[in-house]
Parts: C-alpha cells; structure tokens; sequence
C-alpha cells in the first residue's frame, strides 16, 4: 500500500469542499449582502424548489436546523402532547429530543442486528392506542424500509414520518425520502452529505397542506406578516445558508458517487480483515454512505477494545469515531422512561463495536490506505 507522506486523515474535510465551491459562495453572499434579504427571499425559494426537483417532491421548506425540522414535520402530522411516538434505540438525541419537545412520549425500539435499521417488527409490534406516529431513521447514509412500515400501519391512523438527516440523495426501490406520499426532514449541518455553512434543515414532502403548515408553524404561526393563524416558533432558512446549500446541491449527485466508490474502496482493503465485520446495505437501497461504520467484535470486551481502539486511531491522526456510543434509552435524557438495560440487545451490542471510519468525497486511495494499515496494527 501506497501510504507514504500520507498525513493526518480527518473524519470529514469540509476545507476541500469549500475550496469547490468558494466563487460561487462569494458571489451568491454578494447578491444577499447587496439585496439585505438575509432571512426568506429569493435565494431560500430557488433552494427550495431546486431541492424538491432533487428529491422527487412537490415541496421543501427550509428551516433552522435538522431537529426543528424533526419537530416541525411532527406538528404538522398533528402528533401533540401525550401522544406516543415509536422511535429506533440507535439514532442521535435529536430525533427523540423532538418529540419530547411537543409533550410527546418517545417509545424505543430495536434496531436490525444488521443494516442497524429500525426493526419493521419491533415497531409495529410497539404500537398502542396512544401512538401517533412511527419516526424511523434513515440511518448512515441509506433509508429504513419505510414502506413496510407504512404497509403494515396502514388503516391504523399511525402516521409514518422520516428522520432523513443523514440521506440526502439516497434512494430505496427508486423512491427517496418524503416521496410518494411521505413526510421527511432533513438536517444540513456541516458534516451532512449536504451541509451549510452552520445550521440548517428542511421538510419536504408532496402534501400542499402539510407543506403550508410546517411554513406557518415556522414562521410565528402565520404564512403573512402579523398574521398568526397557529401558535408557532421561529425556524426559518436564512439566505446566506441557502446559497451554500445551492452551490453544494449542484455537486451533491457527484459527491454521493465519490463516497460510494470509497465505500466500496473500504470493503476491498478490509476483506479478511480479522474482528472487522464491514457494513451491509439492505436489499433494495441505493447508500449514499453519510457514514462508514464498521463493528469491532471482540467478545467478552467489545467497548473496551472499541474504544482503545479510536483513541489508537485518532492519536495517529486518523479521524475515526463513533455514532451513537450510547443507545438513547441508556442516556440520563431518557431514564424516566424506565428501559432496562439489555431492553433493545440489538442496539446495545452494536454500540459497543461500532466505529466510523473517515468518509468524505475527497477522501484519496492513499489515505485510506494509511487508515486501514493504521486499524490492522491496532488490531494487533
């Protein structure tokens, strides 16, 4: 392997994707500075539309962050206080965190020992008279199976609505998030397949309705100045995060190939390799692989050697990590619900082995060359 004068690897390097990207950025900030349209305006709208044409939607609206679009997405659907909503174990804070922030109750339930996906069973099988909405997540860069879910609630009036913050450009029999009939929001925080400059999400789905209300929730309860029709917040796409979101959107279809070819770069070099079990994409997805994680077995100590394992890596200046370390139902966030350890095996189990690897659409063969030599000797 060709690893010779290869430095640092970092986990994402947004300093290349800056350096793509940066005359049109200057020239879209430009346009805003001189028009004083930092909130709203043209730039949010043309974002907007450019992102429901990508995604195969009637519409997007663009809002503060990824969680709000979470929230947003749920007070739209009518899912409110007292409500249950069934949630995967193995995602970020933010997804339950939304639902508690309508008053609703987070159910958990087990992830698929294998894609680490939702469990369609579990799910369904978590529904109650009280559940409003099933919340999967599209987890590391491909979607949950979300028309098996809808499939088996139909009839139910439990509503399926998608955490698609880590998907962006990511497809399942052809169909990507929020479409065909669905309701998704998305997170464009930095590191995202598509990322601002700084915090920014969106609801796209193709229900006008829905669409109308997410705009109205987010903005003051009202589409119309001083017109405030539903009690709402302020959640609103600011204009200079839109033209990064626009130039980025142009390269998102190439980037998303650059990360598959490094993810099928990774499962050549790590084949054989003892310990390491590489991830799997599920039968009908097309991965735009946000993440590369892959589980360090070792039984009897698989956290501990996990995590001596990324302190290895990341004293060599390899940017490896780990997403999520803690199922949600073990956070101190969550203790009030009462979930046992050992409640969601499945989760639990993969938190204790999983390690993300550097992925980004510059990542050179080089590089990772040096990381996967650099796992082998910590691996002993």
């Amino acid at each position: 392997m060709g690893t010779s004068g290869v430095g640092p690897v970092p986990q994402i390097d947004l300093k290349a994707a800056h350096a793509e990207i940066a005359e049109e950025v200057a020239a879209g900030f430009e346009r805003v500075l001189a028009s004083t349209g930092f909130v709203g305006g043209p730039e949010v709208a043309a974002f907007e539309d450019e992102y429901a044409r990508y995604c195969g939607v009637g519409y997007c609206v663009g809002v503060a962050n990824g969680t709000d679009a979470v929230e947003l997405a749920l007070r739209a659907a009518e899912v409110g206080r007292d409500d249950e909503v069934v949630v995967p174990a193995n995602t970020f804070v933010a997804t339950a965190e939304a639902v508690a922030r309508i008053g609703a109750r987070p159910v958990f339930v087990d992830c698929d020992p294998d894609s680490l996906l939702i469990d369609v069973q579990a799910a369904v099988a978590a529904v109650r008279p009280r559940t409003a909405a099933v919340l999967p997540v599209h987890l590391y860069g491909q979607l949950a199976p979300v028309e098996q879910l809808t499939a088996k609630l139909a009839g139910s009036g439990v509503r399926v609505i998608e955490d698609a913050a880590q998907c962006q450009g990511a497809t399942r029999h052809g169909r990507g998030a929020g479409a065909g009939g669905g309701l998704a929001a998305t997170s464009f925080y930095p590191g995202k397949n598509l990322g601002a400059y700084g915090d920014a999400g969106a609801v796209v789905t193709d229900d006008p309705a829905v669409a109308a209300r997410v705009r109205a929730l987010a903005n003051h309860g009202g589409l119309d100045k001083y017109s405030h029709d539903l009690v709402g917040f302020n959640s609103r796409l600011d204009a200079l995060q839109a033209v990064v979101l626009r130039a980025k959107l142009k390269r998102l279809a190439g980037w998303n190939e650059a990360r598959r070819a490094a993810a099928a770069r990774y499962d050549e070099l790590l084949a054989g390799v003892d310990g390491v079990v590489r991830p799997t994409t599920a039968a009908g997805n097309e991965h735009v692989w946000h993440l590369y994680v892959i589980q360090v077995q070792s039984p009897g100590r698989d956290r501990e050697r996990r995590d001596a394992l990324v302190a290895r890596l990341n004293a060599e200046g390899i940017g490896a990590g780990v997403h999520y370390p803690t199922p949600l139902h073990r956070t101190p966030a969550f203790a009030h619900l009462g979930y046992e350890r050992g409640a969601f095996p499945n989760a639990e189990g993969a938190a204790a082995r999983i390690v993300s690897l550097p992925l980004h659409p510059h990542l050179t063969a080089a590089q990772q060359e040096r990381v996967v030599l650099a796992l082998r000797a910590a691996l002993g």
